[in-house]
């Protein structure tokens, strides 16, 4: 792969090499990283569950540091019901909402209309709908693609600026289709990139894995030829991905800014790219969760280090808040990452974890209606791994655990029943700490004990 603006940023600031998407699909893992909340906290399911408007996020942060939020892209986030006022508000059609708290600097739903719309006024004949305008990536001049476009759209924006600013650029790529733009779905040889791990066979394949091979959207292709072309245009995304990163921070060079402006590069989620027999993202692999972390600061003594600590998608909003000198809220689930950017030796994780619920591949199952019929509640996972071993806990009640001592693809049973039982306590006592903690670090009375919010003081009527 070659990816050298991504190069730069991480020997210019940090690179968390073990760091970790909190859920899949896109809403779910957006969720996590915007709140600073497991899903199990802000219940964001599937691509269409509601975010709860009494979510702190991001985009709020940054308006109490005093900035203007802006996106560029998108944010997958639906509006909550409940603060609507008709049944008729169409942002109950679409799971394609804005997170709260952002400007709009150039919107791009699902649909990409405003890029589709562009490329017909250059003269080709796209439909309107993502899925065809996307598939035709590699017939047109990548000059012409959704990354460059948006890209476009962020830079001219950035050129009016002349005062403190907040962007959150979300590019859609790489993603399905597996199709990259003009000269970048010839970058690299489908013949030279490597081949997926095969799935397990026989009695140790999970049903729930068994089912998603059946699916369609989520069974890797059998053929090898029709593999290698899926890895081949999905690391030509990554790199042209890259290339237009680079042109933003050479911009920030240009503008005198780059020494001036934090950074921070990550992922919603990963993509199993043939990996165990799957293609996309779902399930309990880490390839779907597994994602860059960058974090660039220049006003960090630290160039270049490498964080080998378990870090988290749902650190990024407690650290931006202590960058941006703001107190970070009792809501947030992720921890402050300055302390190991720093180098200093601290209490820290030993484990990484992560969700998939899967109800939405069962909904319509249930026989009974609620709240007498609970079984969709039962169709989602949780992941705790570290060096040792991955467990993996079924809300149905079944477990997977794999010896990763012994075999770090995750198709290798751990038979030992003291490992699992560490990994199953783990697991219950991670829940145990991350129980929502708004109001429960605080006690009522004029001595104002506990954990209380700076804005209300010791002197609240």
């Amino acid at each position: 792969m070659r990816t050298p603006a991504l190069d730069r940023l991480a020997a210019d600031g940090v690179r968390m090499a073990r760091h970790y998407s909190q859920a899949a699909p896109c809403a779910p893992g957006r969720a996590a990283l915007y709140t600073g909340t497991y899903q199990m906290n802000n219940r964001v399911v599937a691509n269409g569950a509601p975010l709860a408007d009494r979510f702190d996020n991001i985009a709020r942060l940054a308006r109490r540091a005093g900035y203007v939020p802006t996106l560029f892209g998108y944010t997958d986030q639906g509006v909550d019901p409940t603060s609507t006022t008709s049944s008729d508000d169409p942002r109950l059609d679409s799971y394609d909402g804005i997170l709260p708290g952002f400007a709009t600097g150039h919107y791009l739903p699902e649909s990409q209309e405003s890029w589709v719309r562009y490329l017909r006024e250059l003269g080709y004949d796209v439909p309107f709908g993502w899925a065809p305008a996307l598939r035709g990536e590699s017939g047109r001049p990548a000059e012409h693609s959704l990354t460059g476009f948006l890209t476009g759209k962020f830079l001219e924006w950035l050129e009016v600026q002349d005062h403190q600013w907040f962007a959150h650029v979300s590019f859609l790529r790489p993603h399905p289709p597996y199709a990259a733009a003009g000269e970048y779905s010839r970058m690299y040889d489908p013949a030279d990139v490597d081949m997926p791990l095969a799935p397990v066979e026989g009695p140790q394949r999970h049903p729930l894995h068994e089912r998603a091979l059946g699916v369609n959207l989520s069974a890797a292709p059998r053929a090898e030829e029709a593999m290698r072309q899926i890895r081949a245009q999905y690391y030509g995304m990554i790199s042209e991905v890259d290339d237009h990163l680079g042109r933003i921070v050479t911009r920030l060079e240009e503008r005198g800014e780059y020494d001036d402006t934090i950074i921070i590069v990550t992922s919603d989620h990963g993509d199993q790219l043939g990996d165990h027999g799957l293609i996309d993202k779902l399930g309990f692999f880490p390839q779907s969760y597994h994602v860059v972390g960058i974090w660039r600061d220049p006003r960090a003594a630290t160039r270049g280090r490498v964080l080998d600590h378990y870090t988290e998608n749902i650190d990024i909003a407690p650290t931006l808040a202590d960058a941006l000198g703001i107190e970070v809220p009792a809501q947030f689930d992720g921890r402050v990452l300055t302390p190991l950017f720093e180098g200093r030796d601290v209490e820290w994780r030993t484990s990484a974890h992560y969700e998939w619920d899967y109800r939405n591949f069962f909904l319509g199952g249930a026989t009974r209606p609620w709240p007498y019929d609970r079984s969709l509640s039962r169709y989602n996972l949780s992941v705790v791994l570290n060096g040792e071993s991955a467990y993996v806990q079924f809300g149905d009640g079944t477990y997977l655990c794999f010896d990763l001592a012994q075999d770090p693809t995750w198709r290798t049973p751990c038979d030992d029943l003291e490992r699992i039982m560490r990994c199953a306590q783990e697991m219950l006592v991670w829940r145990h700490e991350h129980m929502p903690r708004d109001f429960t670090d605080m006690l009522l009375g004029p001595e104002r004990i506990g954990r209380w919010p700076r804005e209300l003081g010791r002197n609240v009527c």
